[in-house]
């Protein structure tokens, strides 16, 4: 009876130590990209000042041309929203809000997903004029998993992933930008 009680112990104590090494783990993550464009930065940030504008360059909004979307409010002012609905289980289901515009500099949102996982997560793009006719613009994206969601950071490299993603998206809009 005690090897049975002692086995059982040292199978807890195993099944113990992952969940405990969580509660030291890190939560958060951030990921940011960027791009020099060449056009003067007034002109750069009133293109992505436009959530719809996404749709020309933003990678997810291309994964599902039959994606359903629907706005409300006004595009390019604080409280516009885009909400999607996608069957692909990478678009999924969830909406972005601009919640803060520095007029001229940055442009904040708030990311919510309700399909196939449910999350809140803040996104932005800042527009830096390098001179009269270039401009770097940053997008970035941060999140966190609490505790024991946290465990998806060892298996999900978030800087690739979604850097990949901001990296073709920004790639699309120097494009855009600069062909107009």
């Amino acid at each position: 009876m005690k090897i049975f009680r002692n086995i059982l112990l040292v199978i807890l104590a195993l099944l113990a130590i992952p969940f405990i090494g969580l509660l030291f783990m890190e939560e958060d993550y951030a990921v940011e990209r960027n791009v020099v464009i060449n056009a003067p930065s007034a002109e750069v940030f009133d293109y992505i000042k436009y959530l719809k504008n996404q749709d020309n360059y933003s990678k997810w909004s291309t994964m599902d041309p039959d994606m359903e979307k629907k706005y409300v409010g006004e595009d390019g002012k604080v409280g516009f929203i885009s909400k999607w609905n996608s069957t692909n289980e990478e678009v999924g289901v969830g909406e972005q809000e601009i919640i803060k515009i520095e007029e001229g500099k940055r442009i904040d949102f708030e990311l919510r997903f309700y399909e196939p996982f449910q999350s809140t997560e803040d996104a932005y793009m800042v527009v830096e004029p390098i001179d009269s006719s270039r401009t770097k613009v940053y997008w970035g994206f941060s999140g966190s998993f609490d505790y024991p969601s946290n465990a998806m950071l060892l298996f999900i490299d978030f800087e690739e992933a979604i850097g990949n993603d901001f990296d073709q998206g920004l790639a699309k809009l120097k494009e855009i930008l600069e062909n107009r």
